[in-house]
Formats: C-alpha cells, sequence, structure tokens
C-alpha cells in the first residue's frame, strides 16, 4: 500500500490557531487569527501572515520577537485592510512592537492607538525593518517611533526602509503637540522615501514634532521624494546642542503649508547635524514664520544646502554653518501648479530655476523620477521641468 504526503504550503486561519508544523504562510480573517498567527510565527510558526480585507480590531499590541515576520495584505489594497486599536484614548498603545530583525508590514492600514502604530526597539538592536505602502492614521504620540536608550548608547537600530506610505491625522489635526510621524532616535541607513505626510499639527500648548525626524545621534539618513503637507514642521536631522546627528541627505521634497498659523514652523531644520545634505527641495509656506530652511548650533558643519526653491528664507541660527548656493528665496504662488493641494510642480519654465541649479554628482532624478539634467542644467527645486 502506498503512503501519500500532503505538506500544505498555506493555512487558513479564522480565530483560532492550527499547527503550522510545514506552513510557509498563513492567511487570517479577524482579530484573534491574526494574534493567533502572530503568536505562532514568534514560535517558529509561518512568518508570513496574509490578510483578508477587512477591519482587525486588537484587544493588544502585536509583540513581534522572532526574525524575519511579514504581514501583509492579500489584496495589496492598503484601504481594504484595516490593524487598529480603541482609539487614540483607548487601551491598545501599539499596533506592533517590533523587537526582532527583518520584519515587514506592507498594504494595510494601522491606527487608532494611544501610542505608536509600530515601534521598532532600536534600544534592543533591532534593525532591517520596512514599512510599505501603509496608511497610518491617527495615533496620540508619534505614528512610527525607533527608540533608543541613553543609558546603553552602543545598541541601536541600523537599517530601515519606510516607503509610500501615508501619515494623516484624518480629522485634520492632531489630539496634542506631542505627535508626529516618523520619530528616530540614534538609527543609522534608514531611507525614507516616496511618502506624504498630512496634517501633524498641534492643537495647543506647543508646536508638533517633525513630519520626519532623526536625532539623538542618528547618522546616514536619506530622505528623499516625500510630500509634507500641512504639518507644524517638515523635516529635522538632530535637535538642540546634544541631540544632533551626522551626515544623510534630505532632497527631492515637496513640503506646502497653507495660511493657517497655529503652531506652523520651519520647513527643514538642521541642529547640530555634521555633515547633512540639504538640496533640491521645495517649501512654499503661506503663514508668517519667516525660514524655510535653518541650519542651527556650531555643530551644524560641513553640509550643503543648495539648489532648494522657497518662498522663505535659508538662514544660519545660534552659529550654525553650511556650503549654501544656487537656492531661490523667492518663489511665487503662480510658479506652481497648485500649491494649495501641494502639488509644488513647476506650472512653466521659471527663468532663474529652470537650468540654474548647482550640479551635484550622482544626483540622477527629480520628485518624480525625471531624469536630472533634463535640458542645458540642473534645475532648482525637487522638479526636474519637462516640457
Amino acid at each position: 500500500m502506498k503512503t501519500i504526503i500532503i505538506i500544505l504550503s498555506t493555512f487558513v486561519i479564522i480565530g483560532f490557531s492550527p499547527v503550522f508544523s510545514q506552513a510557509q504562510e498563513v492567511v487570517v480573517g479577524d482579530a484573534a487569527g491574526l494574534a493567533a498567527a502572530v503568536e505562532a510565527a514568534n514560535g517558529g510558526g509561518p512568518a508570513e501572515i496574509l490578510l483578508q480585507d477587512g477591519i482587525y480590531t486588537l484587544s493588544n499590541g502585536l509583540w513581534i520577537s522572532r526574525d524575519g515576520v511579514t504581514v501583509r495584505s492579500v489584496s495589496g489594497d492598503r484601504e481594504a485592510v484595516v490593524i487598529q486599536g480603541e482609539g487614540m484614548w483607548g487601551g491598545v498603545s501599539h499596533v506592533f512592537w517590533v523587537a526582532a530583525n527583518d520584519f515587514t508590514v506592507r498594504d494595510v492600514s494601522l491606527g487608532n492607538v494611544a501610542n505608536h502604530a509600530v515601534q521598532i526597539f532600536g534600544d534592543m538592536g533591532v534593525g532591517n525593518a520596512t514599512v510599505s505602502n501603509c496608511h497610518i492614521f491617527d495615533t496620540f504620540e508619534q505614528m512610527i517611533k525607533i527608540s533608543f536608550d541613553f543609558d546603553n548608547p552602543e545598541t541601536f537600530s541600523v537599517g530601515g526602509l519606510i516607503e509610500n506610505c501615508l501619515f494623516e491625522y484624518t480629522a485634520g489635526i492632531g489630539p496634542q503637540w506631542y505627535i508626529g510621524g516618523i520619530d528616530g532616535h540614534a538609527a543609522q541607513n534608514y531611507v525614507i522615501r516616496n511618502n506624504t505626510f498630512m496634517n501633524i499639527i498641534s492643537p495647543g500648548d506647543d508646536v508638533a514634532e517633525y513630519a520626519i525626524h532623526f536625532w539623538s545621534n542618528a547618522q546616514n539618513i536619506h530622505v528623499e521624494f516625500n510630500r509634507i503637507l500641512n504639518c507644524d514642521r517638515g523635516i529635522g536631522f538632530g535637535l538642540g546642542q546634544d541631540r544632533g546627528a551626522a551626515g544623510g541627505n534630505i532632497r527631492n521634497n515637496f513640503i506646502f503649508h497653507n495660511a493657517s498659523e497655529g503652531f506652523a514652523d520651519v520647513g527643514i531644520a538642521l541642529e547640530s547635524a555634521a555633515g547633512a545634505n540639504v538640496y533640491n527641495n521645495t517649501i512654499y509656506q503661506e503663514h508668517s514664520y519667516p525660514n524655510a530652511i535653518e541650519y542651527r548650533f556650531g555643530a551644524t558643519t560641513g553640509g550643503m544646502i543648495v539648489n532648494n526653491l522657497t518662498n522663505r528664507a535659508i538662514t544660519s541660527r545660534d552659529g550654525g554653518e553650511s556650503t549654501v548656493s544656487h537656492n531661490v528665496t523667492s518663489a511665487q504662488a503662480g510658479w506652481f501648479v497648485d500649491p494649495a493641494g501641494g502639488d509644488l510642480h513647476l506650472a512653466s519654465p521659471v527663468g532663474g530655476v529652470v537650468d540654474q541649479g548647482m550640479f551635484i554628482e550622482d544626483f540622477l532624478y527629480d520628485i518624480d523620477g525625471d531624469p536630472r539634467p533634463t535640458g542645458g542644467g540642473m534645475d532648482i527645486g525637487a522638479d526636474e521641468w519637462v516640457q
């Protein structure tokens, strides 16, 4: 008599946890099934967790303690799969606590929690996380947190990718001032690209944190191709004189803020950020804050601030130094396609902008992936004019 052995490559679980011995992936359909699949993955079960369309309301956050776990939707539609807590004042603090390397979450929505949608434990040396094509919304504190222990400075997060995500407060304003988009302490070698940040706005007391902020000795961070709309502050490297950053690039970003005052602040800031480069960004501010880009404190040295297109000043504060060249700080609303909608593409070939930038070696593309330079030279700002 022949013995036939069938090994399943996929399990489906809805509200219970079967045996996972030979599976490579598991498909789940509700919050209980998701919690069971994460627990099984941590114990050696399937490391790839696929979510059917639906709303997954958690009673507790999901702790990831095994390397290489992936959570993603089956459909690839991030709006069709929502993993959420019980609200910004509810009892669920996080969607994911990431305490292991090589974690990936993609093609889902994450939010309605009392602290962070995702916390990456840099203080445990966790690295190489990927957050891709996610909608992250309505968190009581920063949306993605990369943590750090000041008593253990030799341990930090190395390597990460956050791309193609939407970060927003759906009410058009945050719940308090201690909020932000991505907040990374001591992280190294992260890439933040092709994301949109909207309405990270403080309702009172103080200015909100940055849409994108890397500090506490963060190093070699690359922030590019992002759109930041109506956030109190745009992009920051470092903070103050003792929580700086080193290296990295801020390039090819659109930053727009409307005329509402509130706590509106600077578009890009370098604070004790040695060797950081800020180039080919477009910043248009309708509020009254006077500066689009600031480089602050004596530890800010050795970088370049070039080819930026703004309607406000680029300013040194408290002894900051940088190579500042080929910037245009007199932009007009009519130069852009739809500034109120955050579309800062050039509406026409503006004289003094098109072909007038400094050549930057190995800088090959603009915010849309169009080649640089196009025409007689590199354009100033994030958008390379293409007829």
